[in-house]
């Protein structure tokens, strides 16, 4: 795919983060694999007045090529690019149910058997760390093992998946199944579905998505 192609889906699934309710102003960032690289929307410019040329490519050192700054969290997406070759879109967001939940510093159980979208049978909650340094995308790292997805601590939620619709798709799951088990808080602490069910339920999501 073209690079003018990418940068213009880039902007319209950042458009959709907002749209969708899972970002505000010029919090949240999402990024694309390109190249020996990757595009990510810029830092403090709201989606709304992005266009294509204000998207800023990255290589794996950290060094951008555009006139603008990459978004403050590139640690993250960078990190999360090399750690992960399936990786190619990243999505960080402060949507409200799942930066709800990072505030309080809890993961999401297997509550639903839906958790299991993100890769396995929680979602969990990375330590806080300070915005755009090391620390956090090390923490974020170490949160995503097994997972595609998981909230950030004090701070908000962060997914990847193969492709920009995926990845949206992923983030809204995420922040549903936030805003649900936040509900079911109200009333008492949830039961968990057991060990063995969840392992059938990511077989069964493994033989859906192939």
């Amino acid at each position: 795919m073209s690079d003018s192609i990418l940068r213009q889906q880039l902007l319209a699934t950042a458009l959709a983060m907002n749209s969708q309710g899972l970002n505000q102003g010029t919090s949240g960032n999402v990024s694309v694999r390109s190249g020996e690289g990757f595009l990510i929307t810029p830092s403090a410019l709201a989606y709304a007045q992005c266009t294509p040329v204000d998207v800023v490519w990255v290589d794996w050192t950290g060094q951008a090529t555009e006139n603008r700054k990459p978004s403050s969290e590139w640690r993250m997406h960078r990190d999360i690019y090399c750690r992960y070759p399936q990786a190619g879109c990243v999505l960080h967001a402060h949507s409200l149910y799942c930066t709800t939940l990072a505030c309080l510093e809890r993961s999401i159980p297997a509550f639903h058997y839906m958790v299991a979208m993100a890769g396995g049978d929680s979602i969990r909650c990375a330590p806080y760390a300070t915005f755009g340094t090391q620390a956090l995308s090390d923490a974020v790292i170490k949160a995503l093992h097994d997972r595609c997805a998981a909230l950030l601590g004090h701070h908000g939620m962060i997914c990847f998946a193969a492709d920009l619709n995926r990845v949206l798709a992923l983030a809204v799951e995420v922040e549903t199944l936030a805003r649900i088990y936040l509900q079911a808080l109200q009333v008492a602490e949830p039961p968990v579905l057991p060990e063995e069910e969840m392992v059938e339920v990511l077989r069964r999501f493994g033989d859906y998505k192939a």
